[in-house]
């Protein structure tokens, strides 16, 4: 027997070492110790993590790399940044988004991104970004899966032609509702948007991603309607909320109320920490809110939650430059998730619960699944947290797709080694 691709000396993100990784015709077909059979490419893993692909659950493709575009976003705020993109949105061209949505999808793969849900506006009567993001999911599938939400910006009832638009953009192929309750007029506009919005995910079977509650208002309340609407009309799985900033802000004794809700209707939860540490508890003086949404306590009450990435370098956000282990970092931080099993948990909210959220298939690292991961140097799941850990190797579909040099620094001082290597930090790697 001979394989396309054998990687040698792995290690797990579930803390197995010493494994080999064979694949076949784009899948894996075995993960055990010692194999020995020929195959067209080996790959020395060293004793480093393979983990699988990286998972972007929550990101906006039609307004990245657009930073500076018409204007920048001088207050940083997420209402000036709203703005900015109703200025740039008439002057978008399809080959424009197409261009830089291109240029990220380089970048993303680079950091072993492999799969990205981005939500896309469709308050444009022409639909440029729609027209542009189908283009470039076509162009990008051998790489990168690509999931597009209909993003209705300002608002479904806000915005004349939003819900109109919102039914072109699912006709022409775009796979996920999308919404945004708490930017609608009223509290009850809101409302009656989840509802009609989880409605037509469910008539399409359709999944459905909200951007639900993100503000400060501790009696928002747009998640609850999202688990009570998911839990009438079937959705469980397949509804999402994302950021819940307001939860951060809102009364213990409701909250206590409101997670076994989200439970029970098996509502997602995305929290977008770079986003939400740097939009959040802007009307605060001192002390201030973090923002991010109460993910320990969802992890415990069993809510499957992840970290998006939501922006990289456009009207809401400046920086980013999508490394999800950024994102992982940021979350934990936020979160005050300083155990070594909080860690770990955070390595799955930029992969495993992400996926899930996407309803990928094949994804992981057992026997049948796709044969795409990511070689990192570094031993564990926190040690390339700690170092935002270089990508040694981007495997897709059992073709190394992306390659970097690893990382190390030459010293020049008497008497001390002449190399250092960050991962040479990890606890017990001296000996």
């Amino acid at each position: 027997m001979s394989f396309d691709l054998l990687v040698k000396n792995a290690a797990l993100p579930d803390g197995r070492t010493g494994l080999d990784i064979a694949c076949a015709d784009g899948r894996i077909v075995a993960v055990e110790a010692g194999i020995t059979a020929e195959a067209g490419k080996v790959l020395d893993a060293g004793g480093r993590l393979v983990s699988p692909p990286f998972v972007d659950c929550h990101f906006h493709m039609d307004a990245t790399l657009s930073l500076g575009l018409p204007r920048m976003n001088e207050s940083g705020t997420l209402l000036e940044g709203i703005a900015l993109w109703g200025e740039l949105k008439p002057l978008l061209t399809v080959e424009a988004v197409v261009e830089r949505a291109l240029r990220y999808c380089d970048l993303a793969v680079s950091r072993g991104l492999l799969a990205i849900r981005s939500h896309v506006d469709v308050c444009d009567d022409r639909l440029t970004g729609v027209e542009a993001l189908l283009e470039v999911k076509r162009k990008v599938a051998p790489y990168l899966d690509l999931q597009l939400v209909a993003f209705p910006q300002d608002g479904l009832y806000r915005s004349p032609n939003a819900e109109r638009n919102l039914l072109r953009a699912l006709d022409m192929g775009v796979d996920v509702v999308g919404g945004i309750p708490h930017f609608e007029r009223t509290m009850d506009d809101g409302a009656r948007s989840v509802r009609a919005l989880c409605e037509i995910a469910a008539e399409r079977g359709l999944r459905v991603d909200l951007h639900c509650d993100e503000s400060d208002d501790p009696l928002s309340r747009h998640i609850e309607t999202l688990a009570y609407e998911a839990r009438r009309l079937g959705l469980e799985g397949r509804a999402t909320g994302s950021h819940l900033t307001s939860m951060h802000s809102m009364d213990n004794y409701y909250v206590s109320k409101l997670l076994p809700l989200i439970a029970e209707a098996g509502v997602h939860a995305i929290a977008n920490p770079l986003i939400n540490i740097t939009l959040q508890g802007r009307h605060d003086t001192y002390p201030k809110r973090r923002g991010q949404t109460r993910v320990p306590e969802m992890r415990a009450m069993g809510i499957n939650v992840a970290f998006g990435h939501d922006c990289v370098m456009d009207p809401w956000y400046s920086m980013g430059s999508g490394d999800m282990l950024e994102v992982a970092s940021m979350g934990l931080h936020v979160a005050q998730m300083m155990s070594r099993d909080d860690m770990r948990y955070a390595f799955d909210c930029v992969t495993r619960n992400p996926a899930k959220i996407l309803g990928l298939e094949g994804y992981g690292l057992e026997v049948g699944c796709n044969a795409d991961f990511v070689l990192l140097q570094a031993a564990d799941t926190i040690e390339a947290i700690r170092l935002r850990a270089t990508r040694l190797a981007v495997v897709r579909r059992g073709r190394v797709i992306a390659t970097s040099a690893p990382a190390e620094t030459r010293l020049k001082l008497d008497g001390r080694p002449d190399q250092v290597d960050p991962a040479d930090y990890a606890p017990g790697a001296a000996g």
